[in-house]
């Protein structure tokens, strides 16, 4: 059967070697006796697979082109004569290597341990200042008794007999296209290439015991709700003493009763009587440094804020805080005794005010309490 190896498979005569390989791994796979059992695609395979190796060699393809013969050949009887042809690849395709597997040496022992993550609440006072926090968790820790080494102390692990050591043992099965060979993890040694035959009895030949431990965490200012701190090491100790696994630490903060916060700053509501608005007062107010007095202008309107610089929260790998703001709700009584109506109508006759003239209409936007509601659906 004269056929055009490059018609054939399907490419054309300056394929590369990766377009003729995908064009034979797609023919490979429908034409395969495994999956294709009609005689005509085995025979047709034959051939498609002698275009395959001859082109994909660079030598074979160059005498190919030249008009000579290229020695091909198939296992089994195949015709051609001369190199037989790795069927290995072709499974390798379909598998990634899985089906045949190549040995790449025992199998260590030693894992890395696993990641573990832990939630803590914390304050906002330790958002505006940093703090640390003592976080308790179970976890693996390395075996005092073997130190990781699995095998009961004065005892060694011994070589595998049925791998020599190597982790893998081979196998011979027989396919449609012949006999095969296998490489497989050794059943005997789990692929570790040695047994332990006297396990340490102090962590049954894991290496690791479980505990209970507890680390100091530190905690920056500025830190959002949600954030995660990742310990390095700080985890699981690995199986037979491997690297240990990473701790998070997830942060909540704790709703506070009189502040929120925005971005850098400290935002807070303050009622004041509308006489301390009208005539100006000077108001304490107890922040995370102590109490302090809120000045209050004469003549201060609802939803005016005041702003005390530096008494925010310190951002993230920075040292300028933010502010604390005050924004003013005024209070405005709605029961009067005698005494006091009569001193507001006084006020009123003298203001001109006892008939209030039209006021110019303004668009309403949200108030302090559609404001600080905001906020807290945010948090």
């Amino acid at each position: 059967m004269n056929e055009d190896y490059y018609e054939l498979l399907g490419v054309s005569r300056d394929a590369s070697v990766e377009d003729i390989k995908k064009a034979y791994k797609k023919l490979a796979r429908s034409l395969h006796p495994d999956v294709n059992p009609d005689p005509e695609a085995q025979e047709k395979f034959k051939h498609v697979s002698q275009a395959y190796q001859t082109l994909s060699n660079p030598d074979k393809r160059r005498q190919y082109d030249m008009g000579g013969r290229t020695g091909g050949g198939f296992p089994g009887g195949f015709p051609g004569g001369g190199q037989a042809f790795d069927f290995g690849d072709i499974f390798e395709m379909f598998t990634g290597g899985g089906m045949r597997g190549r040995a790449q040496g025992p199998v260590p022992r030693q894992r890395r341990g696993g990641d573990i993550l832990r939630r803590t609440q914390i304050d906002l006072r330790d958002v505006v200042f940093g703090a640390e926090r003592e976080i308790s968790f179970r976890t693996a820790a390395l075996c005092e008794r073997c130190h990781g080494a699995c095998a009961e102390p004065g005892t060694s692990p011994v070589t595998c007999t049925q791998c020599s050591g190597s982790g893998h043992v081979q196998r011979v099965q027989q396919s449609l296209l012949g006999q095969m060979m296998t490489v497989a993890p050794c059943p005997a040694c789990g692929g570790h290439g040695d047994i332990i035959e006297t396990p340490c009895t102090g962590c049954s030949g894991q290496g690791r015991v479980p505990t209970e431990r507890t680390v100091t965490v530190k905690i920056p200012s500025g830190v959002e709700n949600g954030t995660r701190i990742q310990l390095r090491g700080e985890g699981e100790v690995g199986q037979a003493g491997g690297p240990s696994g990473d701790l998070f630490v997830e942060l909540s903060v704790a709703p506070h009763h009189v502040f929120v916060r925005e971005g850098d700053d400290l935002v807070t509501r303050l009622e004041i009587p509308m006489t301390a608005a009208a005539l100006g007062a000077s108001i304490p107010l107890e922040t995370f440094d102590g109490m302090q007095s809120v000045d209050i202008p004469a003549g201060s309107q609802p939803e005016d804020e005041i702003v005390l610089a530096g008494l925010g929260v310190t951002p993230l790998r920075r040292e300028r805080r933010g502010a604390i703001r005050v924004e003013l709700d005024v209070e405005v009584p709605t029961k009067l005794s005698d005494e006091e109506r009569d001193l507001l109508e006084q006020l009123a006759r003298i203001r001109g005010e006892e008939k209030p003239a039209a006021q110019r209409a303004r668009r309403a936007g949200k108030g302090v309490f559609g404001k600080l509601r905001d906020r807290l659906r945010d948090l």
